[in-house]
């Protein structure tokens, strides 16, 4: 086995080894966390994931239980109605957590369960009961689908029994079969998944959006992106044989029932749901329990802005678009570290009283920087030589406007000057306007001494 801490870090899976140890945490807390992992055939997804497995810690269930029931509450149709007695006189026993399983051949009888054959055709005593399935065998623990699209697109009632089982924490599952009364009870278990949207069929959000939605994140898988990370995760398959002996780092989970949500934080979430239009409330959900372990993780018993942005592309990556991501993560920039922005941004805007400074004289001085900048851009564009040092013309003389003398024009570098509405004469034009239509082609366009028609 191949040590989950031994396992190279770099660029294109950090997220992947967050998310793991984000749902592990919330595994051991009783608390499914649900991970979806795309990328590239060849990457690492399920050498991380299948690797994860020797940081579970054991479960204690009744003794000899296929469920796994916890012998302080048992779940299953065998022992859920029984006393507390009876369950002490069965026993009790410590057995390695669930790690299962669920490949895309993978039949409905397998996934939840049968007929038990060894029961139903015992001589001494034949019973007819059921045989627990895959699903109902994870419970208290991981249940992994690799290629989970290809899954998705050839076996759609198992897609519909993951529903069941993801759909609400915890899940729950039906066994039927005939002759046989159907069976209903709860299921805890985690789902993890990996697929590689590239090819055939696709994404899974593209094949069963419903499915993709009950993932609590989903990560995108990246390559390793320099040669000291190749060369160093070839060489830890020369460590491989060495490696199956040696001890596994216990992942240290921390309690979630003592982290604390402040109400701010809830607002915001609250806000980020409304205000940006995410469709599912598991997206709202989602957030909280994985700022919650991302807090965790960090050593904090409270939950802050920086642990929301820090998941906020890892839970919404598949339920929304890019850019509505980026104006989350730019939201709540804006509320973890408020300041006055500058010219460029938005402008802070200070009373005049306290600068000494007029709100003109201001606007004057802000965009002297403008100005000189778009005239060095006319004069690179009219081919002005480099170190020529042209002044702009001096303004035309003086014209009139419908018999009036025009108002004085500002120059270009010199500090604008507003002419007094109140000053400017206004005079109707000499002659009434004319129709366009009633002119000839020719008088369309006319130079300023020919024009006869204001």
């Amino acid at each position: 086995m191949q040590l989950y801490h031994r396992l190279v870090r770099h660029s294109g899976n950090q997220n992947l080894f967050q998310a793991v140890e984000m749902s592990l945490a919330a595994l051991v807390n009783g608390h499914p966390f649900h991970i979806h992992v795309e990328g590239l055939r060849g990457t690492g997804k399920t050498t991380i994931m299948r690797a994860a497995r020797e940081l579970l810690p054991p479960i204690v269930r009744v003794k000899n239980c296929l469920y796994n029931c916890d012998p302080a509450a048992p779940h299953c149709p065998e022992h859920r109605g029984l006393s507390a007695e009876t369950l002490a006189k069965l026993g009790a026993e410590t057995v390695p957590r669930p790690f299962l399983e669920i490949s895309h051949a993978a039949k409905i009888g397998t996934v939840v369960g049968s007929i038990d054959l060894a029961k139903l055709t015992n001589s001494a005593s034949p019973l007819a009961a059921f045989l627990p399935g895959t699903i109902p065998q994870a419970h208290r623990g991981i249940i992994f689908i690799d290629e989970i699209n290809r899954l998705a697109d050839t076996a759609p009632e198992l897609v519909d029994v993951l529903l069941d089982v993801m759909g609400t924490k915890p899940g729950r599952i039906q066994l039927e079969e005939t002759g046989l009364p159907s069976c209903e009870f709860p299921v805890n278990v985690t789902v993890w998944a990996a697929s590689n949207p590239d090819e055939e069929p696709g994404a899974l959000a593209q094949i069963r959006k419903q499915l993709a939605d009950r993932f609590d994140i989903v990560v995108v898988m990246g390559r390793p992106g320099s040669y000291q990370d190749v060369l160093a995760i070839l060489n830890c398959r020369k460590q491989r044989e060495s490696s199956q002996t040696a001890a596994g780092k216990p992942l240290a989970c921390g309690d979630l029932a003592s982290m604390t949500v402040p109400v701010t934080i809830r607002d915001i979430l609250a806000k980020i749901y409304i205000d940006f239009s995410l469709e599912s409330l598991r997206a709202v959900e989602a957030l909280e329990t994985a700022a919650m372990l991302a807090a965790l993780s960090a050593g904090r018993r409270v939950v802050e802005i920086s642990d929301v942005s820090r998941v906020v592309p890892l839970v919404l990556n598949h339920r929304t678009d890019y850019s509505t991501i980026t104006n989350i993560l730019r939201y709540l920039e804006t509320l973890a570290s408020p300041r006055p922005l500058t010219i460029g941004h938005n402008v802070a805007v200070t009373p005049a009283a306290e600068t000494g400074q007029s709100q003109s004289e201001k606007i004057s001085h802000a965009g002297k920087g403008q100005i000189s900048g778009l005239w060095s851009a006319l004069k690179k564009l009219f081919g002005t030589k480099q170190g020529q040092t042209t002044e702009p013309s001096a303004p035309p003389p003086s014209k009139t406007i419908f018999g009036q003398k025009a108002p004085k024009h500002t120059t270009v570098g010199r500090s604008p000057q507003i002419a007094n509405p109140a000053e400017t004469p206004i005079a109707a034009p000499p002659k009434p306007a004319v129709p366009l239509t009633s002119l000839a082609v020719e008088q369309y366009v006319t130079g300023e001494e020919k024009s006869s028609h204001g």
